[in-house]
């Protein structure tokens, strides 16, 4: 058999619009009604769903606002206030419905510019190679090499605390760590018959990387976003406690622990742990929701 006929029903395989992308919408499908399946996907998606709830509507949800005061200041958890009043007076159940929207808007925007840039990188140093491989991947390794906490701290310090500070800060930080993820997976890719079907046809390089390999690397990349989600909120959350919020006043879970964890020495430990635990519970959801993701692309 010729040589030339394999060649041809690759090409004839991975052709725009052939069966493979048909091919890729059945996987999906069926990826899909396993996630559904998985009792972890299930309760992660419930919980992350509340929070987004709140985070949309908090201001009509909450029986106060979320930086009113005049209430009775430094009340434990009781019936009119079921997660007790801080020590300005205001009540730490509003505070944490509304400080959802905080974290709620910027990590996906930190996941989505981070696995936006990441992805990038990762398709072209994988997919050329040599000057250009050596070059990014340094540049990488020396992001890596300097603590998360150290560039956070000097970053903010110098340009404040603002959302888009805190963004840009946090995907500049997980920028190396997807693009490891995507270079690896098109190092990989790259090597199969039909990328060397796609240079054969005299397809370029941009329509090679984005419309051949990136497709078959949407699962990590997917993978990769959901947990960069993840981390995302815990990152903001402790930068947040570390340098604070632009505002004294915000609801953001990470700038009520920040003011408010010097009390629990005195006893008065709710302005603190109802906002942690808010954190901890987002952060779990989300965890859950991209290790059933991980787990249903693996199998």
């Amino acid at each position: 058999m010729s040589t030339v006929e394999p060649l041809t029903t690759a090409i004839q395989a991975r052709a725009p619009g052939g069966h493979d992308r048909s091919e890729r919408t059945q996987a999906r499908s069926e990826r899909w009604k396993l996630l559904r399946r998985r009792p972890s996907f299930i309760f992660g998606t419930l919980v992350l769903t509340f929070w987004v709830v709140c985070a949309i509507g908090g201001e009509h949800i909450a029986p106060y606002g979320a930086k009113q005061t005049g209430l009775p200041s430094t009340q434990p958890p009781n019936r009119d206030y079921p997660f007790g009043t801080d020590t300005l007076g205001r009540d730490v159940f509003s505070r944490v419905l509304v400080g959802a929207r905080e974290v709620l808007i910027t990590a996906p925007l930190v996941a989505l510019l981070c696995v936006s840039v990441g992805t990038l990188l990762g398709l072209a140093a994988g997919y050329l190679r040599g000057w250009a491989d050596d070059v990014i991947s340094r540049v990488m390794e020396a992001i890596l090499a300097i603590p998360v906490i150290l560039i956070g701290l000097v970053v903010l310090t110098n340009f404040g605390t603002s959302r888009y500070a805190l963004v840009v800060t946090v995907a500049f930080i997980f920028t190396p760590i997807v693009y490891r993820t995507v270079r690896a997976s098109t190092l990989a890719e790259a090597e199969l018959d039909y990328v060397t079907s796609a240079r054969l046809r005299g397809e370029g390089t941009l329509f090679t990387m984005t419309r051949e390999i990136l497709p078959n690397i949407s699962g990590p990349i997917i993978v990769e976003t959901t947990v960069r989600v993840g981390y995302a909120i815990f990152t903001i959350a402790t930068l947040q406690f570390l340098v604070g919020g632009a505002d004294p006043g915000s609801p953001a879970w990470g700038t009520q622990v920040s003011q408010m964890y010097i009390y629990i020495s005195g006893g008065t430990w709710w302005p603190t742990v109802f906002p942690a635990l808010a954190l901890a519970s987002l952060v779990i959801a989300v965890n859950l929701i991209a290790d059933s993701i991980e787990e249903v692309y693996a199998s």
